[in-house]
C-alpha cells in the first residue's frame, strides 16, 4: 500500500515484504491547460512544461552535482533523469510519468549523503492551474512501475497555488541507511538554481 506524503513525514525506504529499496524511480506526472474561448467556444490546450531536478550533496551538505534536463546523469552514475517533457500530457492523463529520476543508492558515490528532489514550473505557470499534478516514488523502472511505494498530490493541495517552484523531498543517509523526508514545500524561487540554493539553506 503506498503512503499519501504528507508534509514533513519522514519514511524509511523498506518495501512491502520488509526488504529495503536498492533503488527508487521518482516520476512526476501532468497535464496541459484547458484554455477556453471566447463565449466558452474554441478551447485550447497550453502545454505546460514542469522540470524535476535532483541535488547531490557531501555529509557536510556542500553540493557536489545537479541532475536536470541540461544534465541528465550524475558524475558517479547512480541518478539518471529520462528526459525533458516540454507539453505534459496534452490529451489527457496516460497514466504514465512524463519525467522520471531513478537513484541507485549502492552506487552513488560514498561521499553522497543527501538526494534532494524539487520541481520548477519552466514557463512560470502556477501549480495551481496545472492539471493532475502528482509525484510518485516507486520500485521499478522509467517504463515499467513493479511498486509504488508513496504517492504526493500537488494538483489537490491549496497550498501550492501562486507558485511555480517547491521542494518535493530528501533522501538521506542515516547510520548507513537511506530514509526519505517528504518536505512538499512551495517555494518563492522562479528557477532551479534559486531552488537548489534555498534547499541548500533550509532543508537539509
Amino acid at each position: 500500500m503506498a503512503i499519501n506524503l504528507q508534509k514533513g513525514q519522514r519514511i524509511s525506504l523498506e518495501k512491502s515484504n520488509g526488504s529495503k529499496l536498492q533503488s527508487v524511480c521518482v516520476g512526476i506526472n501532468w497535464g496541459a491547460i484547458e484554455k477556453k474561448g471566447l463565449f466558452g467556444f474554441g478551447a485550447t490546450k497550453e502545454a505546460v512544461d514542469l522540470d524535476a531536478s535532483c541535488a547531490l550533496y557531501d555529509d557536510n551538505k556542500q553540493l557536489i552535482d545537479v541532475v536536470y534536463f541540461g544534465h541528465l546523469k550524475s558524475k558517479d552514475g547512480a541518478v539518471k533523469h529520462s528526459g525533458d517533457d516540454l507539453t505534459g500530457d496534452m490529451a489527457g492523463d496516460d497514466g504514465l510519468d512524463n519525467e522520471v529520476i531513478t537513484v541507485d543508492f549502492a552506487g552513488l558515490g560514498s561521499n553522497i549523503s543527501y538526494v534532494a528532489f524539487v520541481l520548477n514550473s519552466f514557463r512560470g505557470q502556477d501549480f495551481a492551474s496545472i492539471p493532475f499534478a502528482s509525484i510518485r516514488i516507486y520500485e521499478g523502472s522509467p517504463k515499467q512501475v513493479n511498486e509504488v511505494f508513496a504517492t504526493y498530490d500537488i494538483a489537490n493541495s491549496s497550498g501550492f497555488a501562486g507558485h511555480v517552484s517547491m521542494v518535493m523531498g530528501v533522501f538521506y543517509k542515516k547510520n548507513g541507511e537511506w530514509k526519505f523526508n517528504a518536505i512538499g514545500e512551495p517555494t518563492k524561487d522562479r528557477k532551479l538554481e534559486e531552488t537548489v540554493k534555498t534547499v541548500t539553506q533550509n532543508y537539509l
